[in-house]
C-alpha cells in the first residue's frame, strides 16, 4: 500500500475522526502500515519511544515488567484503539510492554515527523494533545480502579465519588 493510500484509514480510525482533512493529510506523511504476529512486542519498557500506533485488528496486551512476576497485563487494546504517548514527552521512552496476543495491524506514526509538523502547525499539536488527554486520562481513571480493587476500599472511594 502506497503512502497515500493511507489518508481513508486514517479518517476512518475512532482516534482521529472528525480530524480536519489538511491535519489527516500532514499526518499520511509520517504514517506507515505494519504487521505483528501474536507473540512479538510492539514496545519493550525502557526503549526509544518514537511511533505510537493506531490499532486496526488483533488484541494487544499492555504488560508492566516485575521482577518477581514476570509480565503483568495492565490493560488490552483493541481494534480502534491507540497505543503510545511517550512519544508526545521527553525522554521519549517506552514505559510498559506491548505485546500482540494475536496478530495485529496497525498504522504506524512517527513521533519525531509528527513533533516537527506539530511545532509548524499548532492547530494540528492542539487536535493531537488533546485526543491524547483524553486517553491519559480515561488510562489512568482505569489504572486507579484497578489499584482499588487489588488493595481494597474500592466501595467506599466508589460510593464517596458518587455523592
Amino acid at each position: 500500500m502506497e503512502v497515500k493510500d493511507l489518508a481513508p484509514v486514517l479518517e476512518q480510525h475512532a482516534f482521529l475522526a472528525g480530524l480536519p482533512k489538511q491535519h489527516v493529510d500532514l499526518l499520511v506523511g509520517c504514517a506507515s502500515n505494519r504487521k505483528f504476529d501474536k507473540g512479538e512486542y510492539l514496545c519493550r519498557q525502557g526503549e526509544s519511544a518514537e511511533v505510537f500506533y493506531l490499532l486496526r485488528d488483533g488484541i494487544v496486551a499492555v504488560e508492566l515488567y516485575l521482577p518477581q512476576k514476570g509480565g503483568v497485563r495492565l490493560e488490552t487494546l483493541r481494534e480502534g484503539d491507540v497505543l503510545g504517548w511517550s512519544w508526545l514527552v521527553a525522554p521519549y521512552t517506552w514505559h510498559f510492554d506491548a505485546r500482540a496476543v494475536t496478530p495485529v495491524r496497525a498504522i504506524v506514526l512517527d513521533g519525531k515527523c509528527l513533533r516537527g509538523k506539530c511545532q509548524t502547525d499548532y492547530e494540528l499539536g492542539y487536535h493531537l494533545f488533546a485526543r491524547f488527554a483524553t486517553i491519559m486520562e480515561q488510562r489512568l481513571e482505569s489504572a486507579r480502579l484497578q489499584l482499588l480493587d487489588l488493595y481494597g476500599g474500592a466501595k467506599e472511594v466508589r460510593s464517596r465519588d458518587a455523592r
